[in-house]
């Protein structure tokens, strides 16, 4: 029977990083996850500026600054209208590629093992793990990185309580200009123009050489709308932006259309010893939102640089250790912010209210103000705003087919 001071179950995006730095801080470290290579997954497919602050603490951010493609600089449209253009710092990638750079960066100390956990039984002192292989293994702490997988939290008594069923849904796919040889932006954030077609924004950004594009809704999954984007997407975006057109010009959706509904969910009775959940594992966070990455990433930097070292230091996992990480302040914050920007986020782009639709306007009047203020700073200084790059390059493509 093999033991461990930590074994981390999932090794998706949180459970990587958690790998990397418990083992780098000398700890004892199992990483469990049945699949050798993770899969080509629709989830987070880029961080933001603070969110790429945030990595810097856990010491791999070197390592997704390689595997992604920074923007550089971003159009904003709102209510159909250019409302600002920006540098940005937001860093595009590939889920799958992600995860699977961060994988290979774990130290060889800590084992991987590739299994379920058909089995866990807890307790203040030691954690037993049982593995579809049939072994057995302990550790003193488990971390549950194991994302919206309900076996392993529902064998420990922890609920899951669902907020708001199929928050949000978002799409993602691959867009090309379909006459020009690019598009006009790096990269392009277009808002919903109004709340009757139940959109929030699509965001265009690079990933490599192609373009990529995220598009965030509010629709039941029963709404026949979900299929006719699918299978007629540059139509339904048409019907649903009409504007965004006058921005992108004539474009086409190359390659499939992937879609990834989110329920809006919490956990009760988290707190057990020996224990503790990151990320989705303890709540789910609205895409639209753009929170969710960050949720994660603040979940495994506090618990990886803020606890698992000094609760390893003294015998024991009992509850009183495991509560110092829910109630660190950081975390809390981040997840009291997800949560009000995911039924902010909502309102604004749905509600119908005379606030909302004032609160609209005042947004978009702010934010060309901002671009209007920064434009007449850069003109004292010479410095062009928002224009720091080349615009996107999308690779070449055969010719279209004839009528």
């Amino acid at each position: 029977m093999r033991e461990f001071d930590v074994a981390i179950v999932g090794a998706g995006l949180a459970g990587s990083i958690a790998a990397s730095m418990l083992a780098r801080a000398g700890h004892a470290t199992a990483v469990i996850d049945a699949a050798k290579t993770y899969p080509d997954d629709f989830r987070v497919e880029k961080f933001d500026g603070e969110q790429m602050r945030v990595l810097a603490r856990t010491g791999l951010g070197d390592i997704v600054l390689a595997s992604s493609t920074l923007d550089r600089s971003v159009w904003v449209t709102r209510l159909g209208y250019l409302a600002e253009k920006r540098e940005s710092d937001q860093h595009g990638f590939h889920y799958g590629q992600l995860v699977n750079t961060l994988r290979a960066a774990i130290p060889p100390s800590a084992a991987t093992i590739h299994a379920k956990v058909t089995g866990l039984a807890n307790s203040p002192e030691l954690q037993r793990l049982t593995l579809s292989t049939g072994e057995t293994i302990v550790a003193r702490l488990v971390v549950l990185a194991t994302g919206l997988n309900e076996s392993l939290r529902a064998s420990l008594g922890i609920e899951r309580i669902e907020l708001e069923r199929c928050q949000s849904v978002t799409f993602g796919f691959d867009m090309e200009p379909a006459e020009a040889a690019s598009f006009p932006f790096r990269a392009l954030t277009h808002y919903s123009e109004h709340p009757r077609l139940r959109a929030a924004y699509i965001t265009l950004f690079p990933i490599g050489a192609r373009m990529r594009a995220n598009f965030f809704v509010y629709r039941s999954l029963d709404d026949p709308w979900l299929r006719r984007f699918r299978d007629a997407p540059e139509a339904t975006l048409e019907t649903v932006l009409p504007s965004l057109a006058r921005f992108t010009g004539p474009f086409r959706v190359a390659g499939p259309v992937k879609m990834r509904p989110v329920d809006l969910c919490v956990t009760k009775d988290y707190l057990k010893p020996g224990v503790v959940l990151v990320g989705d594992a303890f709540s789910t966070a609205c895409p639209a939102a753009g929170t969710g990455a960050r949720k994660a990433l603040v979940d495994v930097e506090r618990l990886c640089n803020g606890y698992v070292s000094r609760w390893l230091a003294s015998p024991g996992m009992d509850v009183e250790k495991i509560n110092a990480f829910y109630a660190d302040p950081e975390k809390q914050e981040s997840d009291r912010r997800s949560l009000a920007l995911a039924r902010t986020t909502k309102a604004m782009a749905v509600d119908t209210g005379v606030f909302w639709r004032l609160r609209r306007w005042l947004q978009l009047g702010a934010t060309r103000a901002r671009w209007t203020r920064n434009r007449a700073r850069a003109a004292l200084s010479g410095v062009a705003v928002g224009t720091n790059s080349a615009p996107y390059d999308s690779p070449a493509r055969p010719p279209r087919p004839s009528a």
